[in-house]
């Protein structure tokens, strides 16, 4: 059975933005052990949030920052049990669909290491030294 996920800009602080924050603290604080104080940050006053809902629940997450140079994509987050089914994917082109006009439709990330092929399909390249954050591997990526 295929269901049907909406991908929402929720203002922060509202409830399905508090459910994404919830999911963000699951998956990045508790599952991939990133302390609490490098998850959540001042950014997230000013971010934009997208917010994935499936079957009636907040099943994935991600933020958008305006840097002065690009518009940069982060916190992407799917619950475990909607992984594998393109959740991620459906929301970081929402999120460039919704930016694009920000920078000229440039586009930055950093990526978890094991998840460039995602960032990819997308037009991101990676560039520069690997380098931790969270604990985790990462790689700086972008599409221009």
């Amino acid at each position: 059975m295929v269901m049907e996920t909406a991908i929402l800009s929720v203002p922060v602080f509202s409830t399905l933005c508090n459910e994404a924050f919830r999911l963000r603290r699951a998956i990045f604080v508790h599952e991939q052990k990133v302390p609490e104080v490098e998850e959540f940050d001042a950014d997230d006053l000013s971010a934009h949030h997208l917010v994935a809902v499936t079957a009636g629940e907040v099943s994935g997450t991600l933020r958008v920052i305006y840097a002065e140079e690009h518009v940069k994509i982060g916190r992407v987050a799917v619950a475990g049990r909607w992984r594998g089914r393109g959740i991620a994917a459906d929301m970081i082109g929402r999120a460039m669909e919704l930016h694009r006009d920000a920078r000229g439709n440039r586009f930055y990330l950093t990526a978890q290491a094991d998840k460039l092929p995602l960032y990819e399909r997308f037009g991101f390249v990676a560039y520069g030294a690997e380098f931790l954050d969270g604990g985790m591997p990462h790689l700086a990526m972008k599409n221009y």
